[in-house]
């Protein structure tokens, strides 16, 4: 049998999958295929693991080289819940021979309705009206006047899947769109109703800035202090992406001197991000944990087409996201 481990953080606190049960039955319909939820909560997928199945689904848990290390590996396949895979070590896995494989397709749509939602919750004041009311404070509401998108820009700090889905859900709302991404295809972008330009002209030129490139060597700081200076007074900065695409403590520098004028995190540099952090008390900030975008719909897609990548290579075919491998 192909033996299949389901990463045991996918389950609620009742002990059911947070994805829903219908997914589950892509890996019913296989009789090859024996699954079950890991017996162990881990942070790191161990070299036990990975000599157990023969493929992992995995959400939280690293997998390093020490995971796939031992000779009695038997994993063929890595499925990450979710499109990023900072947290696997890829290189550890080609020279093991084994696939990795994202959700690309699944989490793109979701991830562009989270990125307005932040956007409309900065822009309207969302959270400073809603305490005027929960502290009785209605005659303070002239004070806190939102902001109008028809006349504004979005600026897209990357623009493949994620950001160019975003641009067809935000373009009703925005006079302007302009997209920084040195691997864009500027031609792809114009049909879309997105300018490509460098990024130093997209931070000087956006109201709201989106974070939505892939964590990688090359993008890690990517939004440090001096970028962040570069943005307007009255702009946001929004990262739906991985937290150390921005610098967290530059971020906070700058929100405390006003020199934009906020912020909408999903994701940060520490995650859980520590309960002493001072942007936890700053309230020109709307922060979500890295879970703005999770939805019955969005989870029911991401395991499906993870499940179906383990079920490809159980069958003998190659999965259609293949990161690695």
């Amino acid at each position: 049998m192909f033996k299949v481990g389901i990463s045991r953080d996918l389950l609620n606190a009742s002990g059911a999958p947070i994805f829903g049960t219908p997914a589950l039955k892509i890996l019913d319909a296989c009789p090859a295929v024996a699954w079950e939820f890991t017996p162990e909560l881990v942070a790191e997928v161990s070299p036990d693991m990975a000599a157990r199945y023969d493929a992992l689904h995995v959400n939280l848990a690293r997998v390093t080289r020490a995971s796939v290390g031992r000779a009695d590996c038997r994993l063929k396949i890595i499925a990450r819940n979710g499109v990023g895979f900072d947290s696997v070590d890829v290189e550890a896995l080609r020279a093991r021979g084994i696939l990795l494989t994202n959700t690309p397709l699944a989490v793109r749509r979701p991830v562009a309705v989270a990125t307005l939602t932040m956007i409309f919750a900065l822009a309207g004041r969302l959270f400073q009206k809603d305490r005027l009311v929960r502290q009785g404070r209605w005659d303070a509401r002239n004070d806190h006047m939102g902001q109008g998108l028809t006349g504004r820009t979005i600026g897209l700090v990357g623009a493949g899947g994620i950001g160019q889905e975003i641009m067809r859900v935000a373009r009703p709302f925005f006079r302007r769109m302009v997209a920084a991404d040195p691997y864009a295809d500027g031609a792809v972008l114009q049909a879309r109703g997105c300018e490509l330009m460098p990024l130093d002209q997209l931070l000087s030129t956006s109201d709201f800035v989106v974070v939505c490139c892939e964590l990688t060597p090359d993008t890690r700081h990517l939004i440090g202090a001096g970028q962040i200076a570069k943005m307007q007074p009255g702009a946001y900065l929004i990262n739906m992406a991985r937290g150390p695409v921005v610098d967290e403590a530059a971020l906070i520098s700058a929100l405390d001197g006003k020199v934009i004028a906020g912020a909408g995190l999903d994701v940060f540099e520490q995650e859980p991000t520590p309960v002493d952090n001072p942007i936890l008390k700053m309230d020109n900030v709307v922060l979500t944990p890295h879970a703005l975008c999770w939805t019955d719909e969005c989870f029911h897609d991401i395991a499906a087409s993870a499940l179906q990548s383990i079920v490809d290579v159980a069958q003998g075919r190659r999965p259609v996201y293949v990161v690695t491998g």
